[in-house]
C-alpha cells in the first residue's frame, strides 16, 4: 500500500512549519530540498555530473555546495537549471524510497517545493498545497533568507503558481496568518488516516 504524501508549497508559504506539526502528530518527514544538499555534497556520479554542467566552482575548496555560484548560474538560465533538476531529482527521489520503505509510521510526508513539476507528486497516495499570499511570501523570504526582492523573484519565476499546482493537490493548507495551522493538520492528518483505513 502506497503510504507516501506530498507536500508542496512556493517559497516562503511555510511547508517546512506545517511539516513540523505533521512530525507532532508521529509522522516522519522527508525533506527533498534538505536531503538534495546532502546528496549533492556527497563524491560521486552526482557531484561529477554538477561539476560537468556547472563548472568546479559549483564547490567549494572544502567539497561543500557554493549555493550562490549555483543560484547565480541556474536563475540566470532556464536550461542549466532544468539541467540540474535532471540530474538531481532522480536521485532524491530514490533515496526518498529508500527512506519510506524503513518508516513505520501510518504514512510519510515528503515536503518539496518542487513536488509537482519533477513528477514526484504521482508517485504519492496524495499531495497537500500549502498557500499564502504571493507579497507575504516575499516578505516571510527576505526576513529569512535576507535576499533582495530580484533574488526572491527571480527564484519564485521559476516556480509554479498555486493555480498550476492545486489541481495536482487533494487537499490545502492556507498559511496567511488568519487561519490555524494546527486545526487544519489535524483535520487533514485525519482524513488521511481515514484514507488509509486506519
Amino acid at each position: 500500500m502506497n503510504k507516501r504524501v506530498g507536500l508542496t508549497g512556493n517559497m516562503g508559504s511555510g511547508k517546512t512549519l506545517v511539516a513540523e506539526i505533521f512530525t507532532h502528530l508521529g509522522i516522519p518527514v522527508y525533506n527533498a530540498d534538505e536531503r538534495a544538499r546532502t546528496l549533492m555534497s556527497e563524491p560521486g556520479p552526482l557531484q561529477n555530473a554538477i561539476v560537468n554542467l556547472l563548472g568546479s566552482g559549483a564547490y567549494r575548496d572544502d567539497g561543500m555546495l557554493d549555493r550562490t555560484y549555483i543560484a547565480k548560474h541556474v536563475f540566470q538560465d532556464a536550461s542549466l537549471l532544468q539541467g540540474l533538476n535532471k540530474l538531481v531529482h532522480p536521485a532524491v527521489a530514490a533515496d526518498s524510497e529508500q527512506w519510506d520503505a524503513l518508516q513505520s509510521a501510518p504514512y510519510t510526508l515528503h515536503e518539496a517545493a518542487l513536488l509537482v513539476q519533477s513528477g514526484s507528486s504521482v508517485q504519492m497516495r496524495c499531495n497537500i498545497l500549502v498557500s499564502a499570499p504571493e507579497q507575504l511570501r516575499i516578505d516571510r523570504v527576505r526576513q529569512r533568507n535576507g535576499w533582495s526582492d530580484s533574488e526572491i523573484l527571480d527564484r519564485l519565476k521559476h516556480q509554479w503558481s498555486e493555480e498550476q499546482l492545486s489541481p495536482h493537490c487533494s487537499y490545502s493548507i492556507i498559511n496567511n496568518g488568519t487561519h490555524s495551522l494546527i486545526e487544519q493538520v489535524i483535520g487533514i492528518h485525519r482524513l488521511i488516516l481515514r484514507d488509509l483505513g486506519k
